[in-house]
């Protein structure tokens, strides 16, 4: 089975969880203790990147490490087309569609295809909307924000996605963001499209995670949180809350 198709039986069942490692954030040896704590609490799949800072070094110990302690689907979350390996399972294959730079749009991805197709890493094809205050994210990926008012705007991105064939949209707010992708906005998307919403960003209680799942985001992220909760139960809690169980 493809990642693509785990992921959406799961989705069948009402929303999933994903959680995000950084491969720059920690050892490999403390992103596996992460991964098997999430697994135990009922996360779906791994995806694994970050913003700044991962290379084709931290990103194959990472995903090396995550694959064997977890057991679940690895999803790479590139910033780029400077780090790419062949320890995932999938990829995002993702076009931020709200930045100014044609590199984020499409030219980055031009660049990794022939690559990604030698290695024989899963595609999966992600319109990747960039939602105030975006954070380091944005600031990278030289998004122009959609505000956080700005429905039409998200729900105009998120429509071109689906009709240019996507098979996901996912909604950012940005790693550690103070403020989440407004409840409003993700519902505003969720009925305007038939793909897949995916919404992270800022999600760190069981509040904040119920809240978006019942807006309508068919699969909840959470990352630096994650990496961050010392709080086993705070972990669980929050992840148990994402989901449709």
């Amino acid at each position: 089975m493809t990642v693509k198709q785990y992921l959406l039986d799961r989705m069948k069942n009402g929303t999933i969880h994903l959680t995000l490692i950084d491969p720059d954030k920690q050892t490999p040896e403390e992103a596996a203790e992460i991964a098997l704590k999430v697994r135990n609490a009922g996360t779906d799949a791994i995806m694994i990147g970050g913003s700044t800072g991962v290379t084709r070094e931290n990103l194959d110990a990472t995903a090396k490490a995550v694959k064997e302690s977890a057991e679940l689907p690895t999803i790479y979350f590139p910033a780029g087309p400077q780090a790419l390996s062949k320890e995932v399972d999938s990829i995002f294959f993702m076009s931020m569609v709200n930045s100014a730079d044609p590199f984020y749009v499409i030219k980055a991805q031009a660049g990794a295809a022939a690559y990604i197709k030698k290695l024989g890493i899963e595609p999966i094809s992600m319109g990747y909307i960039i939602i105030a205050p975006g954070m380091k994210v944005g600031e990278v990926g030289k998004a122009d924000l959609v505000q956080q008012d700005e429905y039409d705007k998200a729900i105009g991105y998120a429509l071109a996605c689906e009709m240019l064939g996507m098979d996901f949209v996912y909604l950012e707010a940005g790693s550690g963001a103070d403020t989440p992708v407004p409840l409003a906005m993700i519902t505003a998307v969720r009925q305007a499209i038939s793909i897949p919403l995916i919404v992270g960003g800022g999600i760190r209680t069981p509040e904040a995670a119920k809240a978006a799942r019942k807006a309508g985001a068919n699969a909840v992220v959470t990352g630096t949180f994650v990496e961050r909760c010392k709080d086993d139960e705070l972990l669980k809690s929050v992840i148990k809350a994402s989901k449709s169980i």
